[in-house]
């Protein structure tokens, strides 16, 4: 491995030679060997350990290795110890993000202060199929299916033709010693389940997996620039931009065959979900639109326009993520509960969580409006109707709110829930959603 590797360098990365690099060592095999190899061809290395406080005494039993790792190979070591949970909670994000958020901060300071080229982390060819798997399995564009990129700016992946088994090997005939983290066992998460169950039975299937892999990826970064260069001339003569508000010509885009290919090779850095929606919006009625958590696709006449949501702008907010909450127009605070409970008020509804998409949309409700009221059987109702059943006055129409998802209606606040979204003896997380009464 450490020849192949040399040649690698030699071949793909040969800019890192003579730089100064800080790599990053959690402790695990694989940024252990990665060290151990870039200390055995000679480069010019030092360590970054992060000790996020999630695991108690092994996470202290990480750093304690790394620590005697540094010291036993003459390099130079940064350590630190974040607050990991009160940043979730100050934060208002998972663990997961706080961790990727620190822990980048950081070794952006690191390599700021002591002049580093480059930051190395130990992904490799496995990390990269299991993205690519996970990004699959959600649905994405051919952008989703690149797995992890060489190079990000100053962030370097060496590692990256290699897989697991070759990692392992490696350690095992030199007799390396590296820490396990316990949470890599569960099969909580998806990454995990796709690394203990799908990737070894198609390394079985196909021995030679990592180059074929490898050699796929090349072909979709191919592919990905030829589509880059075609949507930019078609995107030349269709679309007209005036600050951050962008206008498309619907007559010159339906013109292309392959016009949804462009569309979502524009749009999809905006957030945008509902691709069916966006794409039945060149032949929808004038004033239709689409939501992204930060932008609108608005169907005017003769054009789609895209320009950013302003908070209150046309009676839309939204909510990021579980952890946010609104307080305007209306205060809704969300919390994932493990019951529902037996007496319930109209300011309180309970749903699927697996059945909601962020970010949730707080609106005014607008001409076309439908839904699956609650307790009518599956039946799709206007949201208009409904508020005439109702014998809401003028006054108390415009002053209801909906709660969207994407373009499905969650809930008309403080009057009825969508029937689509219920809790059932199927749900396995339970969502509360509560609107505070003044």
């Amino acid at each position: 491995m450490l020849q192949r590797l040399k040649q690698h360098l030699d071949t793909g990365l040969p800019f890192l030679e003579g730089k100064q690099l800080l790599i990053a060592v959690s402790g695990g095999i694989d940024s252990v060997v990665l060290v151990l190899l870039f200390k055995k061809l000679g480069y010019s290395i030092s360590i970054a350990h992060c000790n996020f406080g999630l695991r108690g005494e092994e996470s202290n039993g990480d750093e304690k290795f790394v620590r005697k790792l540094a010291s036993d190979l003459s390099i130079h070591i940064f350590v630190k110890n974040f607050e990991t949970k009160s940043y979730t909670e100050s934060n208002k994000v998972s663990i997961q993000i706080a961790a990727r958020e620190l822990r980048y901060s950081w070794f952006n300071e690191l390599i700021a202060e002591n002049q580093f080229d480059y930051l190395l982390t130990a992904h490799h060819a496995d990390d990269s199929a299991e993205t690519f798997l996970i990004n699959f399995t959600r649905g994405t564009g051919l952008e989703g299916l690149l797995g992890i990129p060489q190079q990000n700016g100053n962030i370097v992946r060496p590692l990256l033709p290699f897989i697991r088994d070759d990692i392992e090997a490696f350690a095992k005939e030199n007799n390396i010693e590296w820490r396990e983290d316990s949470s890599n066992a569960s099969d909580k998460y998806l990454r995990n389940k796709l690394r203990h169950h799908v990737l070894p039975l198609l390394k079985e299937l196909n021995p030679s997996f990592a180059q074929s892999f490898n050699q796929t990826i090349e072909n979709l970064r191919q592919s990905q620039s030829l589509v880059a260069d075609a949507s930019a001339l078609v995107f030349e003569n269709v679309a007209e931009i005036n600050g951050q508000v962008v206008k498309f010509n619907i007559a010159k885009l339906l013109k292309y065959k392959n016009y949804k290919a462009y569309l979502y090779q524009w749009l999809n850095e905006y957030g945008f979900t509902s691709w069916e929606d966006i794409y039945s919006l060149a032949e929808a009625q004038p004033g239709k639109y689409v939501l992204s958590g930060t932008h609108r696709l608005l169907k005017d006449r003769e054009v789609l326009i895209l320009e950013p949501i302003k908070i209150g702008a046309d009676g839309i907010y939204t909510i990021g993520n579980i952890f946010e909450k609104t307080t305007l127009p209306i205060e809704l605070k969300l919390d994932l509960v493990q019951y529902m409970e037996q007496k319930t008020a109209k300011n309180v509804i309970f749903v699927d969580n697996e059945l909601i998409k962020f970010p949730l949309f707080v609106r005014r409700w607008k001409e076309g409006d439908d839904f699956y009221p609650m307790g009518m059987n599956g039946l799709r109702k206007k949201v208009s109707k409904f508020f005439k059943d109702e014998k809401m006055s003028l006054t108390e129409k415009e002053n209801t709110w909906l709660l969207s998802t994407e373009n499905e209606i969650v809930w008309i606040v403080g009057h009825r829930a969508d029937n689509r979204f219920r809790v059932t003896t199927q749900t396995t997380q339970i969502l509360k959603i509560e609107v505070k009464q003044e």
